[in-house]
Protein backbone atom coordinates (compact mmCIF):
# COMPACT_ATOMS: atom_id res chain seq x y z
CA UNK A 1 0.00 0.00 0.00
CA UNK A 2 1.35 3.43 -0.87
CA UNK A 3 2.00 5.79 1.94
CA UNK A 4 0.21 8.55 0.13
CA UNK A 5 -2.97 6.57 -0.47
CA UNK A 6 -4.59 7.89 2.70
CA UNK A 7 -4.76 11.33 4.30
CA UNK A 8 -2.32 11.76 7.17
CA UNK A 9 -2.67 14.16 10.10
CA UNK A 10 -0.06 16.92 9.93
CA UNK A 11 1.58 18.70 12.87
CA UNK A 12 -0.82 21.66 12.99
CA UNK A 13 -3.93 19.49 12.83
CA UNK A 14 -2.59 17.15 15.52
CA UNK A 15 -1.84 20.05 17.87
CA UNK A 16 -5.41 21.34 17.41
CA UNK A 17 -6.84 17.84 17.93
CA UNK A 18 -4.93 17.35 21.20
CA UNK A 19 -5.72 20.89 22.33
CA UNK A 20 -9.46 20.76 21.59
CA UNK A 21 -9.85 17.38 23.29
CA UNK A 22 -8.18 18.44 26.55
CA UNK A 23 -8.23 22.19 27.14
CA UNK A 24 -11.11 23.54 29.23
CA UNK A 25 -11.63 27.28 29.72
CA UNK A 26 -13.48 26.89 33.03
CA UNK A 27 -10.54 24.98 34.54
CA UNK A 28 -8.61 28.25 34.89
CA UNK A 29 -11.51 29.95 36.65
CA UNK A 30 -11.97 27.02 39.00
CA UNK A 31 -8.24 27.03 39.77
CA UNK A 32 -8.34 30.75 40.61
CA UNK A 33 -11.31 30.17 42.92
CA UNK A 34 -9.56 27.34 44.76
CA UNK A 35 -5.99 28.63 45.03
CA UNK A 36 -5.74 32.03 43.36
CA UNK A 37 -2.39 32.74 41.73
CA UNK A 38 -0.87 29.91 43.80
CA UNK A 39 -2.53 27.41 41.43
CA UNK A 40 -0.14 28.42 38.62
CA UNK A 41 2.89 26.50 39.87
CA UNK A 42 0.83 23.31 40.25
CA UNK A 43 -0.46 23.56 36.68
CA UNK A 44 3.14 23.88 35.43
CA UNK A 45 4.41 20.99 37.60
CA UNK A 46 1.53 18.75 36.52
CA UNK A 47 2.18 19.52 32.86
CA UNK A 48 5.83 18.47 33.21
CA UNK A 49 5.38 15.45 35.50
CA UNK A 50 2.06 14.11 34.19
CA UNK A 51 0.90 15.53 30.87
CA UNK A 52 4.05 15.05 28.77
CA UNK A 53 5.27 11.63 30.05
CA UNK A 54 1.82 10.05 30.19
CA UNK A 55 1.04 11.28 26.68
CA UNK A 56 4.16 9.51 25.40
CA UNK A 57 3.09 6.35 27.25
CA UNK A 58 -0.40 6.45 25.76
CA UNK A 59 1.11 7.07 22.34
CA UNK A 60 2.98 3.77 22.61
CA UNK A 61 -0.21 2.01 23.70
CA UNK A 62 -2.15 3.51 20.80
CA UNK A 63 0.49 2.53 18.25
CA UNK A 64 0.81 -1.07 19.46
CA UNK A 65 -2.95 -1.65 19.75
CA UNK A 66 -4.10 0.41 16.77
CA UNK A 67 -7.27 -0.80 15.08
CA UNK A 68 -8.43 -2.73 18.17
CA UNK A 69 -11.87 -1.85 19.52
CA UNK A 70 -12.33 -1.19 23.21
CA UNK A 71 -9.75 1.55 23.80
CA UNK A 72 -8.17 1.37 27.24
CA UNK A 73 -9.79 -2.03 27.88
CA UNK A 74 -7.72 -3.47 25.03
CA UNK A 75 -4.59 -1.66 26.23
CA UNK A 76 -4.83 -3.13 29.73
CA UNK A 77 -5.83 -6.58 28.55
CA UNK A 78 -2.90 -6.72 26.14
CA UNK A 79 -0.46 -5.44 28.77
CA UNK A 80 -1.54 -7.28 31.91
CA UNK A 81 -4.65 -9.48 31.84
CA UNK A 82 -8.38 -9.33 31.25
CA UNK A 83 -9.33 -9.12 34.92
CA UNK A 84 -7.19 -6.04 35.51
CA UNK A 85 -8.57 -4.57 32.29
CA UNK A 86 -12.14 -5.19 33.42
CA UNK A 87 -11.61 -3.56 36.83
CA UNK A 88 -9.66 -0.57 35.46
CA UNK A 89 -12.08 0.07 32.61
CA UNK A 90 -15.08 -0.32 34.89
CA UNK A 91 -13.68 2.43 37.12
CA UNK A 92 -13.17 4.53 33.98
CA UNK A 93 -16.83 3.94 33.11
CA UNK A 94 -17.73 4.87 36.69
CA UNK A 95 -15.94 8.20 36.22
CA UNK A 96 -18.39 9.03 33.45
CA UNK A 97 -21.27 7.93 35.66
CA UNK A 98 -20.08 10.38 38.30
CA UNK A 99 -19.65 12.98 35.53
CA UNK A 100 -23.34 12.52 34.68
CA UNK A 101 -24.24 12.98 38.35
CA UNK A 102 -22.36 16.26 38.65
CA UNK A 103 -22.86 17.65 35.15
CA UNK A 104 -26.66 17.52 35.40
CA UNK A 105 -26.46 19.72 38.50
CA UNK A 106 -24.11 22.16 36.79
CA UNK A 107 -26.41 22.13 33.75
CA UNK A 108 -29.27 23.51 35.85
CA UNK A 109 -26.99 26.28 37.15
CA UNK A 110 -26.27 27.15 33.50
CA UNK A 111 -30.00 27.19 32.71
CA UNK A 112 -30.60 29.53 35.64
CA UNK A 113 -27.77 31.85 34.57
CA UNK A 114 -28.95 31.91 30.95
CA UNK A 115 -32.48 32.79 32.08
CA UNK A 116 -31.84 35.19 34.98
CA UNK A 117 -28.23 36.31 34.50
CA UNK A 118 -27.12 34.65 37.76
CA UNK A 119 -27.34 31.41 39.71
CA UNK A 120 -30.71 31.31 41.47
CA UNK A 121 -30.91 27.53 41.94
CA UNK A 122 -30.29 27.73 45.69
CA UNK A 123 -33.59 29.62 46.05
CA UNK A 124 -35.72 27.20 43.99
CA UNK A 125 -38.55 25.56 45.93
CA UNK A 126 -41.62 23.55 44.97
CA UNK A 127 -44.17 21.50 46.88
CA UNK A 128 -42.30 21.45 50.16
CA UNK A 129 -39.01 20.36 48.56
CA UNK A 130 -35.83 22.19 49.48
CA UNK A 131 -33.73 23.69 46.68
CA UNK A 132 -31.27 20.78 46.78
CA UNK A 133 -34.08 18.22 46.67
CA UNK A 134 -35.87 19.98 43.82
CA UNK A 135 -32.63 20.19 41.84
CA UNK A 136 -32.18 16.45 42.30
CA UNK A 137 -35.64 15.75 40.90
CA UNK A 138 -35.02 18.06 37.92
CA UNK A 139 -31.66 16.39 37.27
CA UNK A 140 -33.32 12.98 37.07
CA UNK A 141 -35.97 14.37 34.71
CA UNK A 142 -33.29 15.85 32.45
CA UNK A 143 -31.35 12.56 32.44
CA UNK A 144 -34.45 10.55 31.53
CA UNK A 145 -35.26 12.88 28.61
CA UNK A 146 -31.67 12.75 27.30
CA UNK A 147 -31.48 8.95 27.59
CA UNK A 148 -34.82 8.53 25.82
CA UNK A 149 -33.82 10.59 22.80
CA UNK A 150 -30.17 9.42 22.70
CA UNK A 151 -31.37 5.80 22.57
CA UNK A 152 -33.21 6.70 19.37
CA UNK A 153 -29.91 7.54 17.69
CA UNK A 154 -30.33 11.30 17.65
CA UNK A 155 -27.76 12.75 15.24
CA UNK A 156 -28.88 16.36 15.00
CA UNK A 157 -27.24 17.04 18.36
CA UNK A 158 -24.06 17.76 16.35
CA UNK A 159 -25.70 20.99 15.19
CA UNK A 160 -26.25 22.07 18.81
CA UNK A 161 -22.71 20.98 19.64
CA UNK A 162 -21.27 23.19 16.91
CA UNK A 163 -23.21 26.21 18.13
CA UNK A 164 -22.11 25.52 21.71
CA UNK A 165 -18.51 25.20 20.54
CA UNK A 166 -18.66 28.59 18.82
CA UNK A 167 -20.07 30.24 21.96
CA UNK A 168 -17.45 28.54 24.17
CA UNK A 169 -14.61 29.64 21.90
CA UNK A 170 -16.02 33.16 21.91
CA UNK A 171 -16.04 33.17 25.73
CA UNK A 172 -12.44 31.96 25.94
CA UNK A 173 -11.17 34.61 23.53
CA UNK A 174 -13.51 37.29 24.81
CA UNK A 175 -12.57 36.75 28.47
CA UNK A 176 -8.89 37.32 27.70
CA UNK A 177 -9.44 40.33 25.44
CA UNK A 178 -11.91 42.04 27.77
CA UNK A 179 -9.64 41.35 30.77
CA UNK A 180 -6.79 43.05 28.89
CA UNK A 181 -9.11 45.97 28.11
CA UNK A 182 -10.03 46.31 31.81
CA UNK A 183 -6.31 46.12 32.66
CA UNK A 184 -5.57 49.11 30.39
CA UNK A 185 -8.68 51.02 31.51
CA UNK A 186 -7.47 50.62 35.11
CA UNK A 187 -4.02 51.91 34.06
CA UNK A 188 -2.29 48.58 34.75
CA UNK A 189 -3.74 48.10 38.22
CA UNK A 190 -4.69 44.53 39.17
CA UNK A 191 -7.68 43.81 41.40
CA UNK A 192 -5.64 40.96 42.93
CA UNK A 193 -2.03 42.15 43.27
CA UNK A 194 0.75 39.77 42.22
CA UNK A 195 3.04 39.20 45.20
CA UNK A 196 5.39 36.43 46.28
CA UNK A 197 2.85 35.38 48.90
CA UNK A 198 0.00 35.36 46.36
CA UNK A 199 2.03 33.05 44.10
CA UNK A 200 2.74 30.63 46.95
CA UNK A 201 -0.25 30.76 49.33
CA UNK A 202 -3.92 30.35 48.43
CA UNK A 203 -6.34 33.06 49.60
CA UNK A 204 -8.95 30.30 50.00
CA UNK A 205 -8.95 29.08 53.65
CA UNK A 206 -9.82 25.58 52.43
CA UNK A 207 -6.59 25.33 50.39
CA UNK A 208 -3.96 26.62 52.79
CA UNK A 209 -2.92 23.44 54.62
CA UNK A 210 -0.24 21.18 53.06
CA UNK A 211 -2.84 18.40 52.76
CA UNK A 212 -5.27 20.60 50.83
CA UNK A 213 -2.53 21.98 48.57
CA UNK A 214 -1.40 18.46 47.61
CA UNK A 215 -5.02 17.47 46.96
CA UNK A 216 -5.16 20.25 44.36
CA UNK A 217 -3.02 18.02 42.13
CA UNK A 218 -6.18 16.11 41.19
CA UNK A 219 -7.82 19.29 39.89
CA UNK A 220 -4.71 20.04 37.84
CA UNK A 221 -4.75 16.45 36.52
CA UNK A 222 -8.39 16.88 35.52
CA UNK A 223 -7.42 19.98 33.51
CA UNK A 224 -5.11 17.80 31.42
CA UNK A 225 -7.43 14.77 31.29
CA UNK A 226 -8.35 13.02 28.05
CA UNK A 227 -4.87 12.08 26.86
CA UNK A 228 -5.83 8.45 26.39
CA UNK A 229 -8.23 9.44 23.61
CA UNK A 230 -5.86 11.71 21.69
CA UNK A 231 -3.15 9.02 21.56
CA UNK A 232 -5.51 6.70 19.70
CA UNK A 233 -5.00 8.53 16.39
CA UNK A 234 -1.24 7.94 16.23
CA UNK A 235 -1.56 5.46 13.37
CA UNK A 236 -3.06 8.26 11.22
CA UNK A 237 -0.30 10.77 11.94
CA UNK A 238 2.23 11.75 9.30
CA UNK A 239 5.75 10.72 10.46
CA UNK A 240 4.44 10.00 13.98
CA UNK A 241 7.85 9.28 15.51
CA UNK A 242 8.69 12.96 14.88
CA UNK A 243 5.28 14.63 14.68
CA UNK A 244 3.61 13.20 17.80
CA UNK A 245 6.26 14.20 20.40
CA UNK A 246 6.58 17.62 18.76
CA UNK A 247 2.78 18.11 18.81
CA UNK A 248 2.66 17.09 22.48
CA UNK A 249 5.31 19.62 23.45
CA UNK A 250 3.59 22.40 21.48
CA UNK A 251 0.13 21.50 22.87
CA UNK A 252 1.52 21.24 26.41
CA UNK A 253 3.20 24.65 26.15
CA UNK A 254 0.09 26.24 24.62
CA UNK A 255 -2.33 24.76 27.15
CA UNK A 256 -0.13 25.49 30.14
CA UNK A 257 0.45 29.03 28.86
CA UNK A 258 -3.27 29.65 28.37
CA UNK A 259 -4.14 28.22 31.77
CA UNK A 260 -1.55 30.48 33.41
CA UNK A 261 -2.68 33.50 31.35
CA UNK A 262 -6.36 32.97 32.17
CA UNK A 263 -5.60 32.57 35.89
CA UNK A 264 -3.80 35.93 35.77
CA UNK A 265 -6.71 37.40 33.78
CA UNK A 266 -9.05 36.44 36.63
CA UNK A 267 -7.00 38.64 38.95
CA UNK A 268 -7.25 41.63 36.59
CA UNK A 269 -10.88 42.32 37.49
CA UNK A 270 -11.59 40.12 40.53
CA UNK A 271 -10.09 40.58 43.95
CA UNK A 272 -10.37 37.12 45.49
CA UNK A 273 -11.75 38.11 48.88
CA UNK A 274 -14.18 40.69 47.52
CA UNK A 275 -15.51 38.67 44.56
CA UNK A 276 -15.14 35.03 45.63
CA UNK A 277 -14.92 35.03 49.41
CA UNK A 278 -18.69 35.05 49.98
CA UNK A 279 -20.86 32.10 50.94
CA UNK A 280 -22.89 32.22 47.72
CA UNK A 281 -19.92 31.27 45.53
CA UNK A 282 -19.20 27.60 44.85
CA UNK A 283 -17.60 25.35 42.24
CA UNK A 284 -20.78 25.30 40.15
CA UNK A 285 -21.29 29.04 39.76
CA UNK A 286 -17.78 30.51 40.11
CA UNK A 287 -17.47 30.81 36.30
CA UNK A 288 -20.55 33.05 36.15
CA UNK A 289 -19.51 35.06 39.20
CA UNK A 290 -16.15 35.88 37.59
CA UNK A 291 -17.63 36.65 34.16
CA UNK A 292 -20.37 38.80 35.70
CA UNK A 293 -17.74 40.65 37.74
CA UNK A 294 -15.67 41.20 34.57
CA UNK A 295 -18.66 42.82 32.86
CA UNK A 296 -19.25 45.11 35.84
CA UNK A 297 -15.58 46.16 36.00
CA UNK A 298 -15.56 46.80 32.24
CA UNK A 299 -18.59 49.04 32.64
CA UNK A 300 -16.95 50.99 35.45
CA UNK A 301 -13.74 51.31 33.43
CA UNK A 302 -15.69 52.73 30.48
CA UNK A 303 -17.34 55.28 32.76
CA UNK A 304 -20.82 53.75 32.65
CA UNK A 305 -23.27 54.24 35.51
CA UNK A 306 -23.47 51.59 38.23
CA UNK A 307 -26.82 50.29 36.92
CA UNK A 308 -25.47 50.08 33.36
CA UNK A 309 -22.37 48.25 34.60
CA UNK A 310 -24.54 45.77 36.50
CA UNK A 311 -26.62 45.22 33.36
CA UNK A 312 -23.45 44.59 31.34
CA UNK A 313 -22.35 42.00 33.90
CA UNK A 314 -25.73 40.28 33.59
CA UNK A 315 -25.40 40.21 29.78
CA UNK A 316 -21.96 38.62 30.09
CA UNK A 317 -23.30 35.99 32.52
CA UNK A 318 -26.25 35.14 30.29
CA UNK A 319 -23.97 34.71 27.28
CA UNK A 320 -21.80 32.29 29.28
CA UNK A 321 -24.91 30.49 30.54
CA UNK A 322 -26.30 30.02 27.03
CA UNK A 323 -22.98 28.61 25.82
CA UNK A 324 -22.83 26.18 28.75
CA UNK A 325 -26.46 25.10 28.23
CA UNK A 326 -25.79 24.24 24.58
CA UNK A 327 -22.51 22.51 25.39
CA UNK A 328 -24.13 20.67 28.31
CA UNK A 329 -26.95 19.29 26.17
CA UNK A 330 -24.61 18.01 23.46
CA UNK A 331 -22.19 16.55 26.02
CA UNK A 332 -25.01 14.79 27.86
CA UNK A 333 -26.31 13.18 24.65
CA UNK A 334 -22.81 11.94 23.85
CA UNK A 335 -21.85 10.69 27.31
CA UNK A 336 -25.00 8.74 28.10
CA UNK A 337 -24.06 6.24 25.40
CA UNK A 338 -20.42 6.66 24.25
CA UNK A 339 -18.59 5.28 27.36
CA UNK A 340 -21.13 2.47 27.77
CA UNK A 341 -20.81 1.47 24.13
CA UNK A 342 -16.99 1.53 24.30
CA UNK A 343 -17.02 -0.66 27.41
CA UNK A 344 -19.34 -3.18 25.75
CA UNK A 345 -17.15 -3.34 22.62
CA UNK A 346 -14.02 -3.98 24.68
CA UNK A 347 -15.47 -6.68 26.93
CA UNK A 348 -15.64 -10.36 26.21
CA UNK A 349 -19.37 -10.89 25.46
CA UNK A 350 -19.38 -13.72 28.02
CA UNK A 351 -18.70 -11.22 30.81
CA UNK A 352 -21.96 -9.32 30.45
CA UNK A 353 -25.62 -10.36 30.34
CA UNK A 354 -26.77 -10.89 26.75
CA UNK A 355 -29.60 -8.37 27.07
CA UNK A 356 -27.20 -5.58 28.09
CA UNK A 357 -24.84 -6.03 25.13
CA UNK A 358 -27.59 -6.02 22.51
CA UNK A 359 -27.83 -2.95 20.31
CA UNK A 360 -31.20 -1.60 19.18
CA UNK A 361 -32.06 -0.79 15.55
CA UNK A 362 -30.32 2.58 15.93
CA UNK A 363 -27.05 0.93 16.97
CA UNK A 364 -27.42 2.03 20.60
CA UNK A 365 -27.03 -0.17 23.73
CA UNK A 366 -30.46 0.97 24.91
CA UNK A 367 -30.88 -1.36 27.89
CA UNK A 368 -27.41 -0.57 29.22
CA UNK A 369 -28.16 3.12 28.82
CA UNK A 370 -31.35 2.82 30.86
CA UNK A 371 -29.54 0.79 33.53
CA UNK A 372 -26.98 3.57 33.70
CA UNK A 373 -29.77 6.16 33.97
CA UNK A 374 -31.29 4.26 36.91
CA UNK A 375 -27.92 4.06 38.73
CA UNK A 376 -27.20 7.76 38.17
CA UNK A 377 -30.71 8.72 39.28
CA UNK A 378 -30.39 6.73 42.51
CA UNK A 379 -27.07 8.46 43.29
CA UNK A 380 -28.52 11.90 42.50
CA UNK A 381 -31.58 11.41 44.68
CA UNK A 382 -29.57 9.90 47.54
CA UNK A 383 -27.20 12.87 47.63
CA UNK A 384 -29.99 15.43 47.05
CA UNK A 385 -32.13 14.16 49.90
CA UNK A 386 -29.16 13.49 52.22
CA UNK A 387 -29.25 16.93 53.83
CA UNK A 388 -25.90 18.33 52.62
CA UNK A 389 -25.51 22.09 52.37
CA UNK A 390 -25.34 23.43 48.82
CA UNK A 391 -21.64 24.32 48.88
CA UNK A 392 -20.64 20.96 50.37
CA UNK A 393 -22.94 19.21 47.90
CA UNK A 394 -21.18 20.78 44.90
CA UNK A 395 -17.74 20.08 46.39
CA UNK A 396 -18.60 16.43 46.93
CA UNK A 397 -19.74 16.05 43.34
CA UNK A 398 -16.61 17.73 41.96
CA UNK A 399 -14.29 15.66 44.15
CA UNK A 400 -16.06 12.44 43.18
CA UNK A 401 -15.70 13.27 39.49
CA UNK A 402 -12.05 14.29 39.71
CA UNK A 403 -10.93 11.27 41.73
CA UNK A 404 -12.96 8.83 39.67
CA UNK A 405 -11.64 10.26 36.42
CA UNK A 406 -8.05 10.19 37.71
CA UNK A 407 -8.08 6.66 39.19
CA UNK A 408 -7.97 4.80 35.81
CA UNK A 409 -4.62 6.49 35.12
CA UNK A 410 -3.16 4.43 37.97
CA UNK A 411 -4.00 1.30 35.97
CA UNK A 412 -2.81 2.69 32.62
CA UNK A 413 0.48 4.05 33.98
CA UNK A 414 1.11 1.05 36.25
CA UNK A 415 0.64 -1.37 33.34
CA UNK A 416 3.25 0.35 31.18
CA UNK A 417 6.34 -1.65 32.34
CA UNK A 418 4.41 -4.90 31.76
CA UNK A 419 3.39 -3.63 28.33
CA UNK A 420 7.08 -3.01 27.54
CA UNK A 421 7.94 -6.58 28.62
CA UNK A 422 5.57 -8.13 26.08
CA UNK A 423 7.55 -9.68 23.25
CA UNK A 424 4.76 -10.53 20.82
CA UNK A 425 3.63 -6.97 20.09
CA UNK A 426 4.22 -4.96 16.94
CA UNK A 427 5.66 -1.64 18.14
CA UNK A 428 5.71 0.85 15.25
CA UNK A 429 6.82 3.67 17.55
CA UNK A 430 8.84 3.58 20.77
CA UNK A 431 9.39 6.81 22.68
CA UNK A 432 10.84 5.44 25.94
CA UNK A 433 13.61 2.90 25.41
CA UNK A 434 15.87 2.03 28.34
CA UNK A 435 14.51 -0.17 31.12
CA UNK A 436 15.73 2.28 33.77
CA UNK A 437 13.90 5.17 32.06
CA UNK A 438 10.75 3.08 31.71
CA UNK A 439 10.57 2.41 35.45
CA UNK A 440 11.64 5.96 36.37
CA UNK A 441 8.94 7.57 34.23
CA UNK A 442 6.32 5.07 35.41
CA UNK A 443 7.09 5.59 39.12
CA UNK A 444 7.14 9.40 38.88
CA UNK A 445 3.90 9.72 36.91
CA UNK A 446 2.14 7.03 38.98
CA UNK A 447 3.13 8.76 42.24
CA UNK A 448 1.93 12.15 40.97
CA UNK A 449 -1.52 10.68 40.32
CA UNK A 450 -1.57 8.58 43.50
CA UNK A 451 -0.49 11.44 45.79
CA UNK A 452 -3.18 13.71 44.36
CA UNK A 453 -5.89 11.08 44.80
CA UNK A 454 -4.84 10.07 48.32
CA UNK A 455 -4.62 13.61 49.67
CA UNK A 456 -7.89 14.61 48.00
CA UNK A 457 -9.58 11.71 49.81
CA UNK A 458 -8.04 12.18 53.27
CA UNK A 459 -7.77 15.98 53.46
CA UNK A 460 -11.36 16.52 54.69
CA UNK A 461 -10.73 14.10 57.59
CA UNK A 462 -8.41 16.59 59.27
CA UNK A 463 -11.24 19.11 59.56
CA UNK A 464 -13.76 16.49 60.70
CA UNK A 465 -15.61 16.52 57.38
CA UNK A 466 -16.08 12.76 57.19
CA UNK A 467 -18.94 12.86 54.68
CA UNK A 468 -16.91 14.70 52.04
CA UNK A 469 -14.01 12.31 52.55
CA UNK A 470 -16.36 9.35 52.18
CA UNK A 471 -17.99 10.55 48.96
CA UNK A 472 -14.63 11.53 47.49
CA UNK A 473 -13.18 8.04 47.94
CA UNK A 474 -16.28 5.88 47.51
CA UNK A 475 -16.54 6.27 43.72
CA UNK A 476 -13.42 4.43 42.47
CA UNK A 477 -13.27 2.10 45.49
CA UNK A 478 -16.88 0.94 45.24
CA UNK A 479 -16.86 0.46 41.48
CA UNK A 480 -13.48 -1.28 41.64
CA UNK A 481 -14.81 -3.75 44.22
CA UNK A 482 -17.99 -4.31 42.23
CA UNK A 483 -15.96 -5.03 39.10
CA UNK A 484 -13.59 -7.38 40.94
CA UNK A 485 -16.40 -9.35 42.57
CA UNK A 486 -18.39 -9.54 39.35
CA UNK A 487 -15.45 -10.73 37.27
CA UNK A 488 -14.48 -13.33 39.91
CA UNK A 489 -18.05 -14.64 39.86
CA UNK A 490 -18.01 -14.89 36.05
CA UNK A 491 -14.63 -16.68 36.22
CA UNK A 492 -16.10 -19.41 38.41
CA UNK A 493 -19.37 -19.54 36.49
CA UNK A 494 -18.12 -19.46 32.88
CA UNK A 495 -14.51 -20.59 33.26
CA UNK A 496 -13.19 -17.48 31.49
Amino acid sequence: MKSGSSVKIKLGSLVLLIFSGIFGFSNSLTAYYQMGYASIIWYVITALLFFLPSALIFAEYGAAFKGVKGGIFSWLRGSVNEKTAFVGTFIWLAAWVVWLVSSTQFFLVSVSTAAFGRDTTQSWHLGGLTSTQLLGVLEVLFLVIVTFFAAKGVDKIAFVSNIGGIFTLAITIGFTLISLLVFFLNHGRLAEPVTAQALAVSPNPQFQSPMAVLSFIVYALFAYGGLETSAGVIDSVDKPEETFPKALIIAMAAMTGLYVLNIFMCGVAANWRDALGGKNVDLANVEYVLINNLGIEMGHGLGLSNSASLALGTIFSRFAGIADVLAGISAAFLMVYSPVKSFIEGCDPKLLPKKLVLLNKHGMPERSMWLQAVIVSVIILFISFGGSAANQFYTILMDMMNVSSSAPYLFLIGAFPFFKMKENLDRPFVFIHKKRNIWLVTIIVWLVVAVGIIFTCIEPLFSGDYMTSFWTAIGPVAFGLIAWIYYSYQERKSGI
